[in-house]
C-alpha cells in the first residue's frame, strides 16, 4: 500500500466528465515480417499477463482519501481482471486515417473506471487501408490516468510491455503478487490528522522560499521588457482558452526524426529538437488563428512540462514534473527567425525555472487540503472563463517525451510508429503531445470540437509550418542570431483562405548568436 502525493492527487481532483485526466500513448505495429500467422488477441493478452510484474500501476486501485481531507492510497486490487482492461476493437471499413483519428478521439473522451486500476488498453485492427501505415498493421491505444504516471514513467511502461526481440511469447515468470485489503477507516483518518497538522508548517516554509524569488524574477522581467519591448508575450485569450466540452478531436503530424536533426545540423547545433518542435507549433498556430482573423499581435506562449526526476528507472512512479513557459514567437512570420526567438525564450525560461527550483509545483500542492485545492482550481477556472480580460500566461501545452529509439516488438510484431494524446483542462483546450520512437517523431494534438471544428486544417497548418522551416534551413547553413526583427501579425484574412496561401516574408540572413546554449 502506498499513498499518493499531493501532486498526483491534483489530477484526481480535476477529473470531471468534461476533463478526463488520462494520458494515451498509441503504438502502431507492423506484423508483415512476423514469424507465423497474424497476431492473435490471445497472444496480446499473454504479453500483458507476463509483464504485469514490471509495473505496480497495472494491478493497483485507489482506496481511502478521508473524503478529500487527505490523499488516497494505491492498493493491490484483489479482484483484478486483465480482460476488463485489455479490449479488442476494429476500425470500420474502409478504415482511413480520418476514421482512425475519430475513433482515437472518442476513446480519449471517455473517463476511466475510478473503482478499478486506472488504465485500459484497446487493440485496434482494420488499419490496412490507413494511408501512411504499413499493410497488415494494428495499433494499441493505452489509457493511463495522470494520477498514476507522468510522461516519463508512461514511456517506461511502454518499454515494460515490449521486447527487444521478435519472440512471440515472453518467458513465463514467477509472480508472487497478492491482493490487499482496503485501508481501515481508523488508519485513513489518523494519517489524515497527522498530515494536516504539518500543512501550516509547510505553508510558511514554501511561502518564505518563494516570495523573495518571485519578487526578484518580477523585477528582472520588467527590466527585460524595457530592454526588449518588441518581444512581449500576449496575455489575451484565444479560442482555446475557454471551458472545454466532452467532445474530442485529434490528428497528428508525423515526421522523420532525421529531418529534425538535419534542421538542427544546418543551424550548427545551436538549437535543440524541442526548440524546433515549439517553433513548428508556433508557426502552425499562427497560420490557423490568422485564417480565423484571431491572431494576437504579441506572441503566444506554451507550457512545457519538464522532468525533475533524479534518475530514470523502471521503478519510477507518479508525477515528478515542473513546468516551463516558453514564448512561441507567433508574432514572427519568418520560420528561421521564429526558431531563433523560440530558442532564446526557452533559455530564459530555463533560467527562471532554475531560480524557482525544480520542485516548486510539488511544494505548492502540499500546502492545501486536497479537496480544497480541487474546489479552488475548478472555481478559479470557471470564474476566469467568464472574464474576457483575464490574463492567460499559457495558451497551449507542448509535452515532449523522448521514446525508445531501439527496435521494439510485441508478440513478434515490430513497432513502426508512436503517437500520444494528453488531457485537456478548462482554459487549456489545446494539447500537443510529442513523442519519438522507431525513427519518427509525432505532434499529436487534442482539442474539443467546439474550439477546433477543423482538425484536418490545423494539421495542414502544422505541416506547412514544418515544410517552411525545412526549406529555409536547407537553403544555406545559418547560425542563430541574438536579435530578430518582429513582423506584425496580420489583422484579418479573407474567408476561405488556406494556410498555404498566406503571404510569406522574405527570409533574412541570420547573424551568429553569442553564447547560445545547446
Amino acid at each position: 500500500m502506498e499513498q499518493l502525493t499531493e501532486m498526483d492527487d491534483n489530477f484526481l481532483q480535476q477529473e470531471t466528465a468534461q476533463t478526463p485526466l488520462h494520458i494515451s500513448p498509441v503504438i502502431v505495429y507492423d506484423q508483415s515480417h512476423r514469424k507465423g500467422d497474424r497476431v492473435r488477441f490471445k497472444e496480446i493478452l499473454t504479453v500483458f499477463e507476463r509483464n504485469l510484474h514490471k509495473s505496480a500501476i497495472f494491478r493497483r486501485k485507489l482506496a481511502g482519501g478521508a473524503f478529500g481531507l487527505d490523499t488516497p492510497y494505491w492498493v493491490e486490487d484483489p479482484d483484478f481482471d486483465l480482460e476488463f482492461h485489455v479490449r479488442h476493437i476494429a476500425l470500420p471499413k474502409p478504415g482511413d486515417w480520418r476514421q482512425l483519428c475519430i475513433l482515437l478521439a472518442r476513446l480519449q473522451s471517455r473517463g476511466l473506471d475510478m473503482k478499478r486500476p486506472l488504465w485500459e488498453a484497446y487493440v485496434i485492427e482494420g488499419l490496412s487501408g490507413v494511408q501512411g501505415l504499413p499493410d497488415n498493421s494494428f495499433a494499441i491505444m493505452l489509457k493511463i490516468h495522470h494520477a498514476a504516471i507522468d510522461g516519463i514513467s508512461g514511456a517506461e511502461i511502454i518499454t515494460a510491455i515490449h521486447s527487444l526481440t521478435d519472440e512471440i511469447e515472453p518467458p513465463e515468470v514467477a509472480d508472487s503478487w497478492e491482493g490487499e485489503r482496503d485501508p481501515s477507516d481508523w488508519y485513513v483518518w489518523s494519517r489524515a490528522y497527522l498530515h494536516n497538522l504539518r500543512r501550516p508548517v509547510k505553508f510558511f516554509e514554501t511561502v518564505g522560499q518563494l516570495v523573495p524569488t518571485v519578487i526578484r524574477l518580477n523585477r528582472d522581467s520588467k527590466a527585460q521588457e524595457a530592454e526588449e519591448p518588441e518581444h512581449k508575450s500576449s496575455q489575451l485569450k484565444t479560442r482555446f482558452n475557454a471551458m472545454v466540452s466532452t467532445t474530442r478531436v485529434t490528428d497528428a503530424l508525423v515526421m522523420d526524426l532525421d529531418e529534425l536533426k538535419a534542421i538542427r545540423k544546418n543551424l550548427n547545433g545551436l538549437v535543440t529538437i524541442n526548440d524546433i518542435i515549439v517553433s513548428i507549433v508556433g508557426g502552425g498556430l499562427r497560420k490557423y488563428l490568422a485564417s480565423k482573423g484571431e491572431l494576437p499581435e504579441d506572441s503566444l506562449s506554451c507550457g512545457a512540462p519538464i522532468n525533475v526526476r533524479d534518475e530514470r528507472n523502471s521503478g519510477s512512479k507518479g508525477n515528478q514534473v515542473s513546468m516551463m513557459i516558453i514564448g512561441m514567437a507567433t508574432d514572427i512570420e519568418d520560420p528561421l527567425e521564429r526558431l531563433v526567438e523560440v530558442h532564446q525564450n526557452a533559455n530564459r525560461s530555463k533560467d527562471v525555472s532554475s531560480q524557482l527550483g525544480s520542485s516548486v509545483m510539488m511544494d505548492i500542492s502540499e500546502i492545501f487540503l486536497p479537496r480544497v485545492m480541487g474546489w479552488s482550481m475548478q472555481a478559479a477556472s470557471r470564474a476566469a472563463a467568464r472574464m474576457d480580460d483575464f490574463p492567460m500566461p499559457v495558451h497551449t501545452v507542448i509535452s515532449n517525451v523522448p521514446g525508445p529509439q531501439v527496435p521494439l516488438y510485441l508478440a513478434g510484431a515490430k513497432v513502426s510508429m508512436m503517437m500520444g494524446m494528453g488531457p485537456l483542462l478548462h482554459l487549456m483546450g489545446l494539447f500537443h503531445a510529442v513523442i519519438s520512437g522507431a525513427g519518427k517523431i509525432t505532434i499529436n494534438f487534442l482539442s474539443c470540437r467546439e474550439m477546433l471544428p477543423d482538425p484536418e486544417f490545423y494539421q495542414q497548418c502544422l505541416a506547412e509550418s514544418f515544410d517552411e522551416l525545412k526549406k529555409a534551413a536547407a537553403q544555406e547553413p545559418r547560425k542563430a542570431k541574438t536579435k530578430t526583427k518582429k513582423k506584425k501579425a496580420p489583422k484579418k484574412k479573407a474567408a476561405g483562405e488556406t494556410a498555404g496561401s498566406q503571404k510569406k516574408a522574405r527570409p533574412k540572413r541570420a547573424r551568429a548568436a553569442a553564447g547560445a546554449g545547446n
